[in-house]
This record gives C-alpha cells, sequence and structure tokens, in this order.
C-alpha cells in the first residue's frame, strides 16, 4: 500500500440504539463521539440504523413473498376464461 494515501484503520464500537446491541470491529469510519468498552478502554462509537440484531432477515421475522400463491389466488377471484 501506498503510505500517505489510506485512511487510518483502527478499533471502533458500532452501536444500535434500537436494538441496544454493540459490537467492536475494525473501520475506517470514526467519531468524535467514544464509549468505554468492556475492556476498560474508550473507542470511537459510530450510531447504526439497522444491525443483524434489528434486521428482519437475520432476526427471523422476515415475511416471505409466495409468487405461486398469489397467481393462484388472483386465477381463482377472476377465473380463468375458456380457451385461455
Amino acid at each position: 500500500m501506498n503510505t500517505g494515501i489510506h485512511p487510518p484503520y483502527g478499533p471502533v464500537v458500532f452501536r444500535d440504539r434500537a436494538a441496544g446491541f454493540a459490537f467492536l470491529t475494525r473501520s475506517t469510519m470514526t467519531s468524535e463521539r467514544t464509549v468505554e468498552w468492556e475492556d476498560g478502554r474508550s473507542y470511537p462509537v459510530v450510531d447504526v440504523e439497522i444491525s443483524s440484531a434489528s434486521h428482519p432477515f437475520y432476526t427471523g421475522t422476515a415475511r416471505v413473498v409466495d409468487a405461486a400463491g398469489r397467481v393462484e389466488r388472483f386465477e381463482r377471484r377472476y377465473g380463468r376464461g375458456a380457451g385461455r
């Protein structure tokens, strides 16, 4: 890597305030705000809207769309015309 052209890469806490979930990882993102982590050290904190703790896909609350069922329901409701 060329020196002096890349942003600093270091530890940062990402916090999902809606779910009350936070995790420590490394990133180029930074923040003026800090939070004290479980190890007693202070890290920059970035608040996020959605994380794996609150996203419906990861929590198992996602709805599955049944396309075949919709077609059958349409055909039952409006019927299939003769010769079609």
